[in-house]
């Protein structure tokens, strides 16, 4: 049965009686939120497994998924590369959304895209036990690279469509799942390395675990028709899907008009929200002093108004993705061989970063500071251009130009813990300020804007780490 179909079914007073359909909604949108960005996230923290691969044939020492003294030389650039080719797919894909929504069906986006990231990963795994030489096992992996991000990119799109029509919570716990992607393929990749297999066996545990991921993400998206909760939300959806995925966005980040407060965002409570729906016959009577909403705004009056804070976005992500992973990769740990120099780049560069970014993107939900009018703002975010030297003076093996001034593992983590929370505490702060810059009708705009220098930014840094690269 499908969403639409079995809507009719599902009434005000069937959904009050029913708790369990909207927690099972909000565990499914987490698990799809997850789905969503696992396959980034699955392949930067297997560097050093593609690095050994390409370093030349299989054997017992290459394709190991832990890094070490001996790593190989990165002749491919595969650091670059796996970043640029990742987020090059999200900035074109956010551009034709509008043509997506209007030529192919929501299931058929949705389903046809889980589908493919499964295929493609499960494509991965099977690599892992064939025999090959570096060159074509590098075109292949970057063929599946732009290939899973661009089907990623319409997976997020359209799930964001869907949420638009559901209560703002399950907005929430959508990104709270897209936030511990990265805590969840870094954990894998530890116990992967821990397991005291071969580097085959590891590595192929290793990328069939997004695999299960997958399937499990298609199985929550075909129980949500099932779900009382969801048809009675998703069946009353407007025309325009992708006016909705944009005002999701906007949503996530509005604030108290009353007195000016940010919502937390953060904060997760699953309750029947029915609020935003009602019933035939039960619409309530406009407030006397509720203004009518104006017709549609300007692209060029909204972006005037957050022009600022859309660029201080795209700092943030230039910065961040300029070196890492291109850069933070390739630093080892300067202690001798043994456990926590295998271990020292998988923690303190893949799992300490997505900690302390889901905790820099945590703090919004308690203060904002500074405010969108403050001029703190573009320091802090101009501040952080100075961890592209950091990294680039710690403990990297192969250079051949700058020096190494920061050995000692100590800096190393301490630049990656204010890096990590100043990215994602400064990402968050800009996609709360936009909305309070312009009236609540404009907000639709705003979102698609800072949704397109969210991408914008990306691609940037990503391009940016072949030069800093380079300099080493």
């Amino acid at each position: 049965m499908g969403i639409a179909g079995g809507a009719r079914g599902a009434s005000r007073g069937d959904l009050l009686t029913d708790p369990h359909s909207y927690h099972l909604v909000g565990i499914s949108f987490f698990i799809l939120g997850l789905g969503t960005l696992l396959p980034w996230n699955f392949f930067i923290t297997a560097i050093p497994y593609f690095q050994g691969r390409l370093a030349g044939p299989l054997n017992s020492t290459a394709g190991t998924l832990s890094a070490n003294h001996t790593e190989p030389e990165d002749t491919f650039n595969f650091n670059n590369w796996v970043t640029l080719l990742s987020q090059l797919p999200l900035l074109l894909f956010t551009l034709l959304n509008s043509f997506l929504y209007q030529c192919i069906p929501e299931p058929v986006r949705v389903l046809g895209s889980l589908l493919a990231v499964l295929l493609l990963f499960a494509l991965t795994a099977a690599l892992v036990k064939v025999d090959m030489s570096p060159r074509p096992f590098f075109g292949i992996t970057m063929a599946s690279v732009c290939l899973i991000n661009s089907f990623s990119a319409v997976l997020q799109g359209s799930l964001f469509g869907q949420l638009g029509t559901m209560p703002s919570t399950y907005s929430t716990l959508f990104l709270s799942g897209q936030g511990l992607a990265g805590i969840f393929a870094a954990l894998a990749m530890l116990m992967s390395m821990a397991s005291g297999v071969d580097a085959q066996t590891s590595a192929l545990g290793y990328f069939i675990t997004p695999c299960v991921g997958i399937l499990v993400s298609i199985v929550c998206y075909l129980s949500l028709p099932r779900l009382k909760f969801a048809r009675y939300y998703l069946a009353k959806k407007p025309s325009q899907a992708q006016a909705q995925e944009l005002e999701t966005k906007a949503e996530l980040l509005q604030s108290d008009e009353k007195n000016g407060i940010p919502s937390r965002p953060h904060k997760v409570a699953l309750t029947p929200d029915l609020d935003p729906v009602k019933e035939p016959g039960l619409e309530p009577e406009l407030e006397p002093d509720e203004p009518q909403v104006p017709g549609k705004p300007s692209v060029f009056v909204v972006f005037r108004k957050i022009w600022l804070t859309a660029l201080c976005l795209v700092l943030v992500f230039t910065v961040t993705l300029s070196v890492f992973p291109a850069i933070t990769a390739m630093v080892t740990s300067s202690t001798s061989p043994g456990k926590w120099s295998q271990f020292f780049n998988p923690i303190c560069c893949f799992l300490l970063f997505n900690i302390m970014d889901w905790l820099g993107r945590s703090l919004t939900s308690y203060f904002l500071w500074p405010n969108e009018d403050s001029r703190l703002l573009p320091l802090l975010v101009c501040l952080r251009f100075l961890f592209v030297p950091l990294f680039m003076l710690c403990h990297v093996p192969q250079r051949s130009r700058l020096p190494i001034l920061f050995a000692q593992d100590a800096y190393f983590i301490t630049f990656m813990l204010l890096f990590a929370v100043s990215n994602g505490y400064l990402v968050s702060l800009t996609m709360c300020l936009a909305p309070r810059s312009v009236l609540p009708h404009e907000r639709e705009v705003a979102g698609a804007l800072m949704t397109f220098f969210l991408a914008l930014g990306l691609s940037c840094g990503a391009s940016l780490s072949f030069l800093f690269k380079a300099l080493l």
